[in-house]
């Protein structure tokens, strides 16, 4: 199969670390050469600890599995004979606590805007079938214990 890496760096910048008074930004730098700055979410660490300026780990999150599910999705549709001119989702994630009292992403709701050309377009139940391919076959969506839904507006160009 293939191996994905990602490397993550941090460095202390003052003298109070072991009070508890340092910055968390950090910065992933991966394999292709892209390096992103990342912080943990504010609502996890307070400023001037975190930056919500910049991407934290669960936005990361949420993005890789609605990006996971964009993709395959744009694959079973090729495949099916749908063209699509553009694909949009605002898709959000869900923190919750465990049995355990720990906090979790325990939901996270994709909800696709989707764009279909002109030769075929898709009838709803395509569509709904599309979907659950899609998240049968993302390789994230089969790598989490988190619940994704799909919601979908009314979709412009289908039929």
């Amino acid at each position: 199969m293939a191996e994905h890496k990602a490397s993550i760096i941090w460095k202390n910048t003052g003298p109070e670390f072991l009070k508890g008074k340092y910055s968390r930004e950090h910065v992933w730098r991966f394999d292709g050469g892209l390096s992103v700055q990342a912080s943990p979410s504010p609502s996890n660490v307070p400023a001037p600890y975190s930056n919500p300026a910049l991407i934290d780990p669960e936005e990361a999150f949420v993005a890789s599995v609605a990006s996971c599910h964009m993709l395959t999705y744009l694959f079973e549709a090729y495949k099916a004979g749908f063209a699509v001119e553009s694909y949009e989702d605002d898709a959000t994630g869900f923190m919750t606590k465990n049995e355990k009292g720990m906090a979790w992403v325990s939901t996270i709701i994709l909800r696709p805007r989707i764009v279909y050309g002109e030769a075929r377009k898709p009838k709803a139940q395509d569509e709904e079938n599309l979907h659950e391919l899609a998240h049968t076959k993302c390789f994230i969506a089969n790598s989490i214990k988190t619940e994704v839904k799909i919601e979908r507006p009314a979709q412009t160009g289908v039929s």
